[in-house]
């Protein structure tokens, strides 16, 4: 241990002058140097420590060896140097605090689940203390020989669980004097032992044997319902939010770290390289060089045959004959001499072969153009290795390696395999430095697990350092990792075995679910494409979808083989002399239709008849005329659709122009800066791009700009000139899907005119014909509860719609078939080999009815659809040909109903292709039929990384051929190592039991019994050929017996080849296994047509999915007074309620740290405090009711399920007092336990991941129902061909294929991995192990060698590596849907908080809709980073309004339209939106720009002609009020009137108060009216009163023809004083005056009307 001592002295004279420096730049103010000092003196401290055991002062082996735990970190110095990175620090630390505080969370998560299952542990099961033992056993003596046979627990109800057999009782070891060590740490005695145990059985590792000991001590259900529930959400969902972190984290990395892993690029041959050449036109352009030209000495013909096409594939193909002849190896015997048998004469004959290959390679190219390529380094390397592999003394040695190496070179033999694997392994260096940072994560926790646990004794997998390696790497796999933490806690003692346990459990959590997904992680980001050919990528994928939508299916265009014969008829009843030739029936039919149209718009116009007896034809009439007109408005939208981008009006452009020329002049710079919304930067962003887009640069570019300005514009020009390129081609695009659809139909509509029997069912049943029209009635008869709304067409949403949808999920027949197909798989459950279909008359029964019920459906369905040439035909796809062949399988069996089956035979293989009846369901139901697409859509990158993973397999097999052929084989007795001496026989040890660890006493030995020596290879493995060496690697690959392959390995061979299995482990779980995960992840991405998306579009997608989630608060608003009710609000909305209600949570939740029972005295007080907590929060609940109201208080779903478990605690508190007994602390534990749910909703982030598990659940519905029906196939097959299997290793009466429900049990825990390849190897049995018979299969207890292999290995790759990565794929999804960071969002939690407060304010009513015209009011309100400025967007404002009122024609609008809205508003359409979904809502924003734009111009015009009309209106009031003074004047001085004298009234008063805008002089004395030396109240009466004022929405009269009285003319004169008449009545000649002054109001009136009828409708745009 002194090879430490040489670098502690090295570092530590600069630390020490480093430590003497003052200021910025101190040792101590640096991490790292602060790192490097603490790790100089636990050095020192080594040293010392070293110094004293020379000395001989300390053990060697004592405890105070564990001060050398830190001295392995040494190690980090070594990362330092090798990751450097080159990013700035801030931004190092950014990421890491992002993804530590993600990882957090996480794990938070994970603790409340381990929490919440570890207490329904310890209420629902205890201890397991209960086992079998003899009827002599006394306490304090309980040894082996007490113990069953194997140890077996027992229940002490008689009622329920395990009974011991005669001669054993029932005891409790705790009871009889075994200690906690003895028994085992786990189990659910109390809440840490149960966390403990919860998290072993997550890791899918020894889970198994727990639910085994929960059945034998308690109810079955009990153990079924918790165990399966904890492997389905801890294990397959919760863990697997941790690789989703990882990858979301990773994503964000990889673009920071680009430079320094290096950008990804396309394949290109390895004797290729691209360089810059200038072309003629100046641009530059990528050139490929062939780097294989012309360097060496060989001859030109030399040369042009080793650049040859057939001389590569020569060479591969005698490449792929060496692989196939090492293949062939396998193990002839001890006495047979290796080095001098065929297959070292073929290898030396292939060496030389490669030999002259390489060396003419280098003789062509010259040793520097060889050496330029890796793939011939890789050959060179090759080359030297075989050849020194043929030296007869290492031949069978390490150097084989290099010999089955030669398989790599075969990858070039297929490009779409060359070319993944560049894609995985290309950028190497990402891969490499997470292996290389793996490995030297191995070493630190070998090195610090040494030094913690080498002085233990009995305790030998830490005493040196390669053991210790071993073991940390054994848990690293997950292999046996439970046995590994199990030995070291009874080593180390009770004491030591809490931090023990959370020492390993760290480490593996850090290694399984950290690490683990870093490899997914990089293999995620390979595949992923670059964004630049994203959308080239959606291009090309949208024109092949048009390409295939034009073609027929084969199946149809046969009948255009065949020449052309059109179906005619003869016209009768036709007055002529000639004969009139036969006319097309198509034709006539058409004719006839039109009459029969023509016919219908008559009696549609007709008026409605008095008779009953027209109805139904005024009916049928008017759905004919329904149907003509949707065909019309769907030809003229397709016409519009097409032409709506090239209408342009001079109106657009000049709007567009002037658009532009604001944003470009100075027009705002005046006013003040403030930051702008989403919304407002998005709206400018349209606009210039519009404004770019159209129209020309002379009309854009005005001549006093100056040259950056001009250069500016020359360049978004350029930009959008992309842009516009992408319109023309998205145009394309959906023209062409149009005219392939076109085409199909019309190549349809040929078909079915010119070939009679085309579109004919089985060639008979004609196309109209009534049997068949009432066929497809029956066949496509579905149930639809939607309601549209006649107005507007869109759906209403009922009350139970999700019910509704379901229903109308499928059709009427398809239900009919479904729940015959289950009731038929339920009868198949209780099939067994003990109780057979063909004996069974109950069990036919259901046989009978399901071959009864898909009869008739299959022949409705053909005669309504056809069986194979028709265009719906039954046979169309694969889902078709399996529902005939389950029907002919089902009909024959039933039919045949053999009373002997032999095994092997071809009768119990129509009963194995009978169990796949419950795959129906998969062509039934469409959900369903999406997942196998998805499953085999990807078939092709499955089956790349399956020829990965088998040359890797094939690779590691031929080496184990050749160096551990024959060499595996031992005596079963551990004492005999010759050959020639195993025989006779020995006694061998049983073991008893794996959980307990008793101590043998003095004298006494375990139970065993006598067997015969045999020389054998071990039971489950071999490598004596190839084959059986496959079959290992593949267990091994599954990472289950590894661990055993590995120990027999180093047993029988040696420690050094231990190496062998470790790399394979390490290549296959590191990178095989990852390679599945993250290819199924790609595959579903790319499925879902996530996959091609950019980073923008990701993110538009997310964005819509959180707001399909997103709902109005249901928080009633604060109550408006200060009263009682208000400060009980305040009170319940405060943080610090909230958190100490989350706090008593947990503390009532601590209470179920043990278990409540009746007997144990602790229960009474522990059920007493949790009383008082259960008032606590009804006292909650109250305030909240009082603050809320009742009313207020019921909208949240999360009162109603506090209130709920309120009152069930209240009623659990009734009962426990009244009654006392155990089914009251149960129910108060349940009360308890759904207390615990709600602490989710009360923080943030375990709402956000819970959220994420469920509709993660929600969207894997049908995966999961999926893998169920492929279960309880195999689990039907299993019981055909595995039932009567004899017990073996791990086949036994928990685990057996007995029935069909044992079957699903044996499967599921196959899925979990847990000892798979032992249950496949007792289903292997054959004789002479077992007793055949060739009668019947159910006769005899031996299994299928071949049946078995296909049957689990099939099984386990379909489930585990492709079924349950489905999951996975699901929950990275939704993980980056609902836990994006603020800056991912395009609108933030922040931005739908405040749009939900807002929306709370304008529906008061909490009714979930508001009128189109609150819109506007609530766009006013929003704040942030969604407000509209009216004075700088009033343009984007009236767009916003009036896209609502077109989207909704002035009806209600629902909450997730107005965000819906304004979340297309606020993004970047051109950078976030889909090609389809781009051109709609495009021509959506075209559509309203030009409506509100005329509406505009046209208020604008109306404006105007306002004005025009009220000057006027005022020029003639002025002319006609002139003529009247003037006859006034006259007649006064003719005729003197009478003048009455009033006085002032108190309207008139209030007139005068009011009329602003007549002037008062200094003698308080007005003209009747205005004259034209007036000046002053001409202007003022022409801005003014020519105006019409608006007022609650109606005009009213201006001021100009006030002066003009109507009924009463009162006046103000003027008579030498100041006297004022306030009242004239002109009694001369007072008709006319009274005509005139009605006409002309009757004039004024009719004008105002007119302006009033005409912008009715422009109200809406006016603001």
């Amino acid at each position: 241990m002194s090879w430490l001592v040489p670098p502690s002295w090295l570092m530590a004279p600069p630390k020490y002058v480093n430590v003497s420096t003052l200021g910025d730049s101190s040792y101590v103010k640096d991490r790292w140097c602060v790192f490097d000092g603490f790790m100089v003196f636990c050095l020192w401290v080594s040293l010392v420590l070293q110094v004293f055991e020379i000395a001989e002062i300390v053990d060697q082996m004592s405890p105070w060896g564990m001060l050398r735990i830190p001295r392995p970190l040494i190690m980090i110095r070594a990362f330092r140097i090798y990751f450097r990175f080159e990013l700035p620090r801030t931004r190092i630390t950014n990421i890491l605090k992002r993804s530590g505080e993600q990882i957090w969370s996480v794990s938070i998560f994970l603790l409340f689940f381990l929490l919440l299952y570890g207490i329904l542990g310890v209420q629902m099961f205890g201890t397991f203390t209960y086992h079998c033992v003899t009827n002599d056993t006394q306490p304090g003596n309980v040894t082996w020989n007490n113990l069953a046979i194997p140890d077996t627990h027992c229940s002490r109800e008689l009622e329920e669980g395990y009974q011991c057999p005669a001669g054993f009782k029932c005891m409790d070891l705790e009871d009889l004097g075994l200690s906690r060590q003895e028994l085992g740490y786990s189990g659910f005695n109390e809440i840490g032992t149960s966390i403990f145990t919860v998290y072993e059985a997550a890791s899918q590792e020894g889970w198994v044997f727990l639910m085994y000991r929960a059945i034998d001590s308690f109810p079955r259900w009990r153990s079924y319902f918790y165990f399966i529930t904890l492997i389905f959400f801890l294990a397959w969902l919760v863990k697997n939010v941790f690789i989703a972190v990882i990858i979301e984290t990773f994503a964000e990395i990889r673009v920071q770290f680009q430079q320094m892993w290096g950008s990804r690029s396309s394949t290109t041959s390895t004797a290729t390289t691209q360089m810059f050449h200038e072309d003629a036109a100046g641009g530059w352009q990528l050139v490929a060089v062939d780097m294989n030209k012309p360097q060496g000495r060989a001859p030109a013909c030399l040369q042009k045959m080793m650049r040859s096409s057939i001389f590569h594939m020569f060479i591969l193909s005698m490449v792929a004959v060496d692989v196939i002849v090492a293949a062939s190896n396998y193990y002839k015997g001890e006495s047979f001499k290796r080095q001098h048998d065929e297959f070292y004469l073929a290898e030396v004959a292939f060496t030389v072969l490669f030999d002259l290959e390489a060396l003419l390679k280098i003789w062509c190219l010259g040793f520097t153009g060889y050496i330029s390529s890796s793939l011939h380094k890789f050959e060179l390397l090759l080359v030297i290795g075989t050849t020194l592999h043929i030296y007869p003394d290492l031949y069978h040695s390490q150097f084989t390696y290099f010999q089955v190496l030669r398989v790599v070179r075969l990858i070039k033999i297929s490009p779409a395999l060359e070319d993944f694997v560049y894609k995985i392994f290309g950028p190497g260096k990402k891969l490499g430095s997470l292996v290389v940072f793996t490995a030297s994560l191995l070493i630190v926790m070998s090195a610090i697990s040494l030094q913690m646990f080498c002085f233990v004794e009995e305790l030998d997998r830490f005493t040196t350092f390669p053991r210790a390696f071993m073991s940390m790497f054994q848990i690293l796999t997950q292999e046996g990792w439970v046995d590994v933490m199990d030995q070291t806690l009874n080593a180390v003692g009770h004491m030591w075995a809490p931090v023990v346990a959370i020492y390993f459990i760290l480490y593996h959590l850090f290694a399984t679910l950290i690490l683990l997904s870093l490899f997914v992680a990089v293999i995620l980001d390979n595949l992923e494409l670059d964004e630049d050919l994203k959308k080239l990528k959606q291009l090309k994928q949208s024109e092949a979808n048009a390409d295939t939508k034009e073609k027929l299916p084969l199946r149809l265009r046969i009948f255009e083989k065949f020449p052309n014969r059109p179906q005619m008829v003869k016209i009768s009843k036709l007055p002529s002399d000639f004969t009139v030739p036969k006319i097309r029936e198509s034709f006539m039919k058409q004719f006839i239709d039109r009459q029969q149209q023509d016919t219908s718009c008559l009696l549609r116009r007709l008026p409605s008849a008095s008779s009953s007896s027209c109805d139904h034809s005024k009916r049928s009439a008017i759905e004919e005329n329904k149907y003509i007109d949707q065909k019309l408005r769907k030809s003229v939208f397709s016409i519009r659709a097409r032409n709506l981008l090239e209408k342009e009006t001079a109106i657009n452009k000049i709007l567009r122009a002037c658009t532009r020329q604001r944003m470009l002049s100075g027009s705002f710079e005046g006013q003040p800066a403030k930051e702008r919304s989403i919304l407002s930067v998005q709206h400018h962003i349209r606009q210039e791009r519009r404004s770019l887009r159209h129209g020309s640069n002379s009309q854009r570019i005005s001549r006093g700009k100056s040259l950056e300005t001009l250069t500016q514009d020359h360049s978004n020009t350029v930009r959008y000139r992309n842009a516009q390129r992408e319109d023309s081609e998205i145009k394309m695009i959906q023209e062409k899907k149009e005219q392939a659809e076109m085409k199909r139909k019309v190549q349809e509509e040929e078909l079915r005119e010119n070939h009679p029997y085309f579109d004919k069912p089985l060639f008979i049943v004609g196309r109209e014909h009534r049997f068949r029209n009432f066929c497809r009635v029956v066949v496509r008869a579905r149930f639809n509860a939607s309601k549209t709304d006649p107005v507007t067409g869109a759906v209403k949403n009922t009350k139970y719609h999700q019910l509704y949808d379901l229903l109308g999920l499928v059709t009427y027949l398809d239900w009919v078939m479904i729940i015959v197909t289950i009731c038929s798989c339920i009868s198949m459950m209780f099939e067994s080999p003990f109780r057979r279909v063909m004996h069974a008359p109950t069990l036919q029964i259901a046989e009978y009815v399901f071959v009864i019920f898909m009869s008739i459906e299959l022949n409705l369905k053909i005669m309504a659809d056809g069986l194979f040439f028709t265009p719906t035909a039954v046979i169309r796809d694969f889902g078709g040909v399996m529902d005939i062949f389950i029907y002919l399988v089902s009909l024959i069996f039933l039919c045949w109903m053999p009373q002997n089956v032999p095994a092997k035979s071809g009768a119990q293989l129509l009963m194995i292709l009978r169990c796949l009846r419950p795959l129906r369901i998969f062509k039934l139901v469409p959900q369903m039929r999406k997942v196998v697409r998805e499953l085999f859509s990807g078939f092709k990158e499955i089956f790349l990384v399956s020829i990965l993973l088998l040359t890797l397999m094939l690779v590691f097999a031929s080496f184990g051929v050749q160096l551990f052929a024959g060499k595996l084989a031992k005596c079963n007795d551990p004492n005999i190592i010759a050959r020639e001496d195993c025989h006779g026989i020995f006694r061998i040890n049983v073991s008893v039991s794996k959980n307990l660890n008793l101590k043998l006493r003095p004298g006494e030995k375990k139970p065993g019994f006598w067997v015969p020596r045999v020389w054998a290879n071990p039971r489950n493995f071999n490598f004596d050929n190839v084959g059986n060496a496959m079959l290992a690697l593949f267990e091994v690959l599954s990472l289950k017996g590894w661990v055993e392959v590995r120990d027999v390995i180093i047993h029988r061979v040696g420690p050094i080849h231990g190496i062998y299995i470790h790399v394979f482990v390490f290549l296959g779980c590191m990178i095989g296994l990852t390679l599945f995960v993250g290819v199924v992840i790609a595959n579903f991405n790319e499925n879902k047509g996530t996959a091609l998306l950019t980073v923008d579009q990701r993110r538009w997608e997310d964005l819509k999915s959180r707001l399909k989630i997103a709902q109005p608060l249901h928080l009633p608003p604060r109550p408006d007074n200060d009263g009682f009710r208000a400060k009980m609000y305040d009170i319940t909305q405060h943080p610090f309620f909230k958190r100490t209600i989350a706090v008593l949570v947990l503390a009532q939740s601590v209470l179920l740290s043990v278990k409540w029972d009746v007997e144990d005295p602790v229960t009474v007080p522990l059920a007493t405090m949790s009383v008082v907590f259960t008032f606590i929060f009804v006292l909650e609940v109250t305030m909240k009711i009082i603050a809320m109201s009742p009313a207020g208080f019921w909208q949240s779903r999360r009162n109603r399920y506090d209130l709920l478990v309120t009152s069930l605690g209240v009623i659990w508190v009734i009962l426990h007092f009244a009654l006392l007994n155990a089914y009251t602390y149960m129910m108060g534990a349940c009360v308890i336990v759904f207390r615990f749910f709600s602490i989710c909703g009360k923080h943030v982030t375990l709402k956000m991941l819970l959220l994420t598990v469920v509709v993660s659940m929600y969207k894997s519905f049908f995966i999961i129902v999926g893998m169920f029906l492929l279960l309880l196939c195999y689990a039907f097959a299993g019981v055909v061909l595995f039932g009567t299997v004899k017990y073996g290793e791990n086949i036994n009466r928990h685990a057996n294929f007995s029935s069909a429900g044992k079957a699903i049990t044996v499967l599921f825990r196959i899925v979990t991995g847990e000892d798979w390849n032992k249950i496949m190897h007792d289903c292997m049995v054959q004789p002479p192990f077992c007793t055949p018979d060739n009668s019947t299969y159910w006769k005899t207890d031996c299994g299928n060698y071949a049946g078995a292999l296909m049957y689990f290995c099939s099984f386990y790759v379909i489930i585990a590596y492709i079924m349950l990565n489905l999951l996975v794929a699901i929950i990275v999804e939704n993980f980056s849907l609902f836990y994006s960071t603020e800056e991912d969002q395009l609108l933030s939690y922040n931005d739908l908080r405040h749009f939900q407060i807002i929306w709370n304010m304008v529906d008061d009513k909490r009714e979930g809709v508001i009128p189109t015209f609150r819109v506007k009011f609530l766009l006013r309100l929003l704040r942030g980073r969604l407000e509209v400025d009216l004075d700088k967007d009033k343009l984007l404002f009236k767009h916003m309004c009036y896209e609502m009122e077109r989207l909704h024609n002035g009806g209600d609008v629902t909450f997730h339209d107005v965000l819906s809205m304004l979340s297309y508003r606020s993004v970047d359409i051109r950078k976030s939106l889909q090609l389809e979904e781009l051109l709609a809502r495009e021509q959506l924003e075209y559509t309203i720009e030009e409506e509100v734009a005329k509406q505009t111009i046209r208020m604008w015009l109306k404006k105007c002609l306002k004005r025009i009309r009220a000057k006027q209106q005022q020029s003639c009031s002025i002319i006609h009020s002139l003529r009247e003074s003037q006859q006034q004047e006259l007649s006064r001085f003719l005729n003197p009137p009478s003048i009455e004298t009033t006085q002032p009234s108190e309207d008139m008063n209030a007139n005068n108060q009011d009329n602003n805008a007549q002037p008062e002089t200094s003698s308080q004395q007005q003209l009747l009216s205005p004259t034209l030396s007036d000046r002053g109240g001409y202007r003022q009466d022409s801005t003014d009163g020519g105006k019409p004022q608006r007022k609650f929405g109606q005009w009213r009269l201006p001021s100009a023809p006030k002066p003009i009285s109507h009924s009463v003319s009162s006046v103000n004169l003027r008579f030498g004083g100041r006297t004022t008449m306030k009242s004239v009545v002109c009694k001369m000649n007072p008709m006319s005056d009274a005509a005139s002054c009605g006409s002309e109001v009757k004039k004024w009136w009719t004008r105002q009307l007119t302006v009033e009828s005409d912008e009715s409708g422009e109200d809406l745009l006016d603001i």
